[in-house]
């Protein structure tokens, strides 16, 4: 799960324009928002890495999937086409469901040790 934060975070700095696309448009500051999201999501993946500190990253990363439904569900409803070929509009809603097994996997990490 840490690699696919990290992964995902890094992501938002490398490919930036591609989630400020994604950003409903009635959030202010999508650019500003985008790289708050990216340097959340490597500080969690970072944090889950950490015994002392993964509890917290694991809780942050399940709010944090749950801040970002809102884009995900304008990116599905917009109808506007993402990447080079186009996402088909029905893989976009397909995953919208898979936000629940994520954060269940992210709050499985906040349980703490017997």
């Amino acid at each position: 799960m840490a690699a696919f934060f990290l992964v995902a975070g890094a992501l938002h700095f490398v490919i930036p324009a591609v989630y400020v696309r994604i950003m409903p448009p009635y959030l202010p500051y999508p650019a500003a928002l985008v790289a708050i999201s990216g340097a959340a999501e490597i500080l969690g993946g970072l944090g889950l890495l950490l015994e002392r500190t993964r509890r917290a990253a694991a809780i942050g990363l399940a709010l944090l999937l749950v801040a970002v439904l809102p884009a995900n569900w304008w990116m599905a409803a917009s109808h506007v086409e993402f990447g080079n070929p186009p996402i088909p509009e029905w893989v976009l809603w397909a995953r919208l469901p898979l936000q629940l097994p994520l954060i269940w996997w992210a709050l499985l990490y906040s349980r703490r040790a017997r």
